[in-house]
C-alpha cells in the first residue's frame, strides 16, 4: 500500500510539473507573439512617416525616382508578407531603401534646412530607435522561449505539446553595407 502512494505521489508531481512547464511555454510563446506585434506597430509608424518624408523631399529630387520606387516596392512587399520571417526580410528591404533616401538627402543641404524635413527626420529617428528596442525585446522573448524548448526536462513537455523554436529577427545582409550615392 505504501508503494502505491509513493508511485501516485511521483505521478502527481510529474503531472504538476508538466502542467507548470506547459503553462510556462504558453506564456513564453504568447510573449514572442505579443512582442512581434510591438515590432509591427513600430513598423507601421515608420511606414506612415516615410511617405510624408518622401513627399516633402520628392519635388527637389526628381532624378532620384529609383529611390522612391524602391521604398514603395519594399513597403508593398512588407504588406503582402504572411509570416514573421517574410515580414522581417521585407522590413530589411525597407530599411535598405530608406537608408539610400537618407544618403541622398545628405547631398541636398537645402532639404536638410527645411523645417518639414527636419521635423519628419526627428520623428523617423525616434521611430528607428523604437524599432530597434522592440526588435531587441522580440529577440529576448524568442531566446527565453528557445531556451525553455531546448532545456531538459522542459524539452520533453515542449515536444509532447508541439512547442518548437522560433526564429530570431536578423538584419538582412544589405543592412551592413553603407548606401552609395552617385551624381
Amino acid at each position: 500500500m505504501k508503494k502505491t502512494w509513493i508511485i501516485l505521489a511521483v505521478i502527481g508531481v510529474a503531472l504538476l510539473y508538466s502542467f507548470s512547464v506547459y503553462n510556462s511555454l504558453v506564456g513564453k510563446n504568447e510573449t514572442v507573439d505579443g512582442q512581434w506585434a510591438q515590432v509591427e506597430s513600430q513598423y507601421q509608424r515608420r511606414f506612415d512617416l516615410i511617405p510624408n518624408l518622401v513627399e516633402s523631399v520628392k519635388g527637389s529630387m526628381k532624378q532620384e525616382q529609383a529611390v522612391f520606387t524602391a521604398i514603395a516596392d519594399a513597403r508593398t512587399k512588407y504588406s503582402g508578407a504572411g509570416t514573421i520571417d517574410a515580414k522581417a526580410k521585407a522590413a530589411g528591404e525597407v530599411e535598405s531603401a530608406f537608408a539610400r533616401l537618407l544618403a541622398v538627402m545628405e547631398n541636398y543641404p537645402q532639404l536638410k534646412s527645411s523645417e518639414n524635413v527636419q521635423t519628419l527626420m526627428v520623428q523617423i529617428e525616434g521611430t528607428e530607435n523604437r524599432v530597434s528596442v522592440e526588435r531587441q525585446r522580440f529577440n529576448d522573448a524568442v531566446r527565453a522561449l528557445n531556451v525553455a524548448v531546448k532545456a531538459f526536462p522542459s524539452n520533453i513537455v515542449a515536444k509532447l505539446f508541439g512547442f518548437g523554436e522560433r526564429a530570431y529577427f536578423e538584419a538582412v545582409e544589405a543592412a551592413a553595407e553603407a548606401p552609395k550615392v552617385n551624381f
